[in-house]
């Protein structure tokens, strides 16, 4: 079976030539990712490696968003999901981060196609892609840092370095993409118009090269950031983001949550942040 033939409840998937094309596709939501969209996401890529006509991938999403960040939605479960014991939300955390590290190690190149907002648990599946390119006006941060946790795997660090990640992640302030691009989050940002033929044009001059060519560079620069830390990182950072999601500002904002709507506590506890225009280059740097 073609990948393209095969069904996703949160994806669609098409091939053009030698490039599958993953568009999240939860546009209602803003593609935000729960479990169960991070292993259909995780698994396409994974079946696009083994596919032989597959060179590179891209991964998009639908609607005015790529992702808005991990699904927060309360459902049937939420109340059970309370009382889950701290140990028991590390050993999740760990096994979610692991899931992001399967499409690290995925032997194919993957691109980001960011466009919209790019938040948390966005930027989690973006950071985990080889290559990132973004649309000027995108949105980009972690602003869910403003009430508890640390980015489970913490990718930033190898991405924008050590002074940009504190000054990012100690603010939850959210940035653009022509700043994503300066800072190194991205490797490029375009007009938002053009990204989806930008975006394919680089998808299809990496797919025109060997697949085992690439599929062996990938191996060889990943190995390269492990050798840095990046798998001891996450393997420090996943646990306590569960044990930072504990702290007293994220008990206040459930709380609040379930009190005023899920919408009005997210504007409450930005409020602090009032001057919320993304962090951005200068003018005359356009």
């Amino acid at each position: 079976m073609a990948i393209s033939d095969q069904r996703y409840d949160a994806l669609l998937v098409e091939q053009i030539d030698r490039v599958v094309r993953i568009t999240l596709n939860r546009p209602e939501r803003r593609n935000a990712i729960s479990r169960a969209v991070q292993a259909e996401i995780v698994g396409c890529v994974e079946a696009c490696a083994q596919d032989a006509s597959v060179h590179a991938v891209i991964v998009r999403g639908a609607g005015k968003a790529f992702c808005s960040g991990y699904d927060v939605t309360p459902s049937a479960d939420s109340a059970a999901a309370a009382d889950v014991s701290l140990p028991r939300r590390a050993i999740e955390t760990v096994a979610m981060a692991r899931g992001w590290s399967r499409l690290w190690n995925a032997p194919l190149p993957v691109i980001a196609q960011i466009h919209g907002h790019c938040l948390a648990g966005g930027t989690d599946l973006a950071l985990h892609c080889d290559i990132v390119i973004v649309a000027k006006d995108a949105t980009i941060g972690f602003p869910a840092l403003r009430m508890g946790g640390t980015p489970p795997t913490n990718m930033w660090l190898y991405n924008v370095g050590p002074q940009w990640a504190k000054r990012l992640l100690y603010t939850g302030d959210t940035f653009t993409g022509r700043l994503a691009a300066k800072i190194g989050f991205a490797l490029e940002a375009v007009p938002a118009e053009a990204l989806d033929d930008h975006v394919l044009a680089l998808a299809q001059r990496i797919a025109a090269m060997g697949r085992d060519i690439v599929a062996i560079n990938k191996h060889v620069l990943n190995r390269g950031l492990d050798l840095m830390g990046r798998a001891v990182l996450q393997d420090i950072a996943a646990p306590l983001d569960a044990v930072a999601n504990q702290a007293p500002e994220m008990a206040a904002f459930t709380a609040r949550a379930q009190e005023i709507g899920l919408a009005a506590a997210f504007r409450e506890r930005d409020a602090p942040f009032a001057q919320g225009v993304p962090l951005d280059v200068p003018e005359d740097e356009w």
